[in-house]
């Protein structure tokens, strides 16, 4: 052991103890059932993988595909393999072996990715409402309204602001002293079960993150609420059912998306703390970050008739050396 270093996992700097290791208890509990645990996660991880990956080959690939609603699907496509990546694969490790640990540093870059995704992801899914608002309610505008160059600056913000609010959420907490537990009842780094072990009082940080949470979890949702109250009341105001369906058709698929994504982060992230409790939290954590990710690419393919014609099309091209 060298100096300065103890058996707790913390190092000593002076007078003072910091971690350089933290223990997750997330699955201590699952003994009887890891390894079925194991390959249901292993599972939701690969289709998700799977599917996400071919939505982004095919949105590129496919020429009829490059319209906005497509670029956003791509970047939507791209971050759930970052955020699904970013949790799965140390947890999957969990699962499979007694190794329950993460570097403090580790800790450290895993909640970064993790705001970022996530925030990105509020961000862009409130983008991708307000792409089906212009094309319902304002489709002779639609064309001039949502230019390539606007659907990239619109991207690229939401990239922005979850990259800044990662770094500030990140900085913000791992700035403060972490000198005494080194374990949480989780199964990654989430900011308010890492929060909770450090060393002096977090309530003006756990204030900031209520607030993070309330502009981009709830801010994002009432104007996808606000976005889909306008179309609706267009959809029904359409003198011909056959077009009230294709309306709805369009975005039916982002509708599921997002009462999936932000029905578990909004009861996780915004639920008072009376009802909070540890097992109800890992549930839901498995939800968001395994389950969400995996139906996402499955709702878009399966009820998305360009979608599966691209498929087809790209099952039916030959390869470029049989030509």
């Amino acid at each position: 052991m060298s100096p300065g270093t103890h058996p707790d996992n913390t190092l000593e700097s002076g007078n003072q103890s910091y971690l350089t290791e933290i223990i997750f208890l997330g699955f201590s509990d699952f003994q009887n059932t890891r390894n079925l645990l194991f390959w249901l996660v292993l599972t939701f991880y690969l289709v998700a993988l799977a599917g996400n990956s071919m939505i982004l080959i095919l949105t590129i690939a496919d020429m009829a595909l490059h319209t906005p609603m497509y670029f956003f699907l791509q970047n939507l496509s791209f971050l759930e393999i970052g955020y699904t990546t970013t949790i799965i694969p140390k947890t999957l490790d969990h699962l499979m072996s007694d190794n329950l640990t993460i570097s403090f540093v580790g800790c450290g870059i895993q909640m970064y990715f993790f705001i970022l995704f996530g925030i990105t992801e509020c961000c862009l899914l409130c983008v991708m409402a307000y792409d089906r608002y212009v094309a319902i309610c304002k489709p002779l505008q639609y064309s001039c309204i949502m230019k390539p160059k606007e659907c990239t600056g619109l991207a690229a913000i939401s990239w922005a602001v979850g990259i800044l609010v990662a770094f500030v959420q990140s900085f913000q907490i791992f700035t403060l002293p972490f000198c005494g537990p080194n374990r949480i009842n989780h199964f990654f780094c989430d900011i308010l079960p890492v929060l909770r072990l450090a060393t002096t009082d977090t309530f003006k940080n756990e204030l900031i993150v209520a607030t993070v949470t309330v502009i981009f979890i709830l801010v994002p949702f009432l104007l996808i609420l606000l976005s889909y109250i306008l179309i609706i009341s267009t959809i029904l105001r359409m003198p011909v059912a056959k077009n009230r369906h294709k309306a709805f058709s369009t975005c039916s698929s982002h509708l599921i998306v997002v009462s999936l994504f932000f029905g578990t982060a909004t009861f996780t992230y915004i639920r008072p703390k009376s009802v909070c409790s540890l097992d109800s939290d890992r549930i839901l954590s498995l939800l968001y970050t395994v389950v969400t990710p995996t139906f996402n690419p499955i709702i878009y393919s399966l009820r998305n008739k360009e979608m599966k014609a691209a498929f087809k099309k790209s099952i039916g091209r030959k390869p470029c050396f049989l030509r």
